[in-house]
């Protein structure tokens, strides 16, 4: 995945988040995913925006602070949620509703693989948070909280199927 090796080699503060987040910590390919879903400090965003720039993305949707989208000419996509960091380390991502979601200092603390390159991540247990609030899960979603609680011993929490 081309576009995780020139972030990750950037220094843009960014963590993997959604489908490739749990595959970055399961270390392996799990499904086929149709997006890339990245948490990008917001004083990094003008400096993401200019890297995937340079291999062809634009931005389609939204704007920063809140959350944005960027798509290249083959029409991969990249959904990007850039937060703002506060005094105590607590990364803030308001989403579209005007709620700020919280992500402890600590719940960006993972490392994960992807084709043997080490990313930052979201936690386990903040990528279970995140898949299990707010929505019901379809089979694949079901399936990613699965596979995390199942690797690192989570409790896995009770959900409604899609």
């Amino acid at each position: 995945m081309a576009v995780v090796a020139r972030l990750t080699e950037s220094d843009v503060s960014l963590w993997l988040d959604g489908g490739w987040g749990v595959d970055a910590l399961l270390g392996s390919h799990t499904r086929p995913h149709d997006d890339l879903d990245l948490i990008v400090g917001l004083d990094d965003v003008e400096q993401l925006e200019d890297a995937l720039a340079q291999i062809g993305y634009v931005r389609v949707h939204g704007a920063p602070p809140l959350s944005f989208e960027m798509t290249d000419p083959d029409g991969h996509q990249i959904d990007v949620h850039p937060v703002r960091f506060n005094h105590a380390g607590d990364g803030l991502y308001r989403m579209a509703s005007g709620v700020d979601w919280v992500y402890p200092p600590d719940s960006l603390s993972a490392t994960g693989k992807i084709l043997d390159r080490d990313v930052p991540c979201q936690t386990p247990e903040m990528q279970m948070l995140a898949h299990t609030t707010g929505y019901a899960l379809d089979a694949a979603h079901r399936a990613d909280v699965e596979a995390l609680a199942e690797r690192f011993d989570l409790l896995l929490p009770p959900f409604d199927s899609a």
